[in-house]
């Protein structure tokens, strides 16, 4: 499970991930990447807005992440959209595959963060949402943005 710790630096939050979907299970992968993604994620040149993950042959693969080249790399510069394996157990990822097979289920990565250096990425195992469910969390969500500024008011 992912944890929450005060040494980490949050790179990118996927926003839309919350709005579509229902976050059940968090999970923490490490990424394989080169030398330029790295680079060019510490600067927070990436976006995590319509990627997910796929699980192929017994590993997991995030798909559909943007990472903008390094401006400063060279011919050798990495491709913005490839896919980039992530470092999960083998129990994990057995288990997660198991789930998404269960019939609107899906994986879909919310944050990417550094700890102690090392990029991090948490996933979430997430039900997608209806429309009127989205519409039900909005309004829920204005309420208590209109009681916390009448309570801010009264004061």
């Amino acid at each position: 499970m992912a944890k929450e710790n005060a040494g980490q630096k949050v790179i990118a939050v996927n926003r839309k991930a919350r709005h579509d979907y229902f976050l059940e299970e968090f999970y923490e992968a490490g990424m394989e990447l080169r030398g330029t993604e790295i680079k060019s994620i510490r600067k927070g040149q990436v976006n995590l807005k319509d990627s997910y993950i796929d699980i192929v042959k017994g590993e997991a693969f995030v798909k559909g992440m943007h990472i903008s080249h390094y401006k400063d790399g060279n011919i050798f510069n990495h491709d913005e959209y490839r896919d980039r394996r992530l470092l999960l157990h083998k129990k994990e990822i057995r288990k997660l595959d198991a789930a998404v097979r269960i019939k609107g289920y899906t994986l879909v990565p919310t944050k990417i963060y550094l700890t102690k250096g090392i990029c991090k990425m948490e996933i979430a195992l997430a039900k997608g949402k209806d429309l009127h469910d989205k519409r039900e969390t909005s309004k829920k969500r204005e309420a208590l943005r209109e009681i916390e500024k009448a309570e801010k008011n009264r004061f």
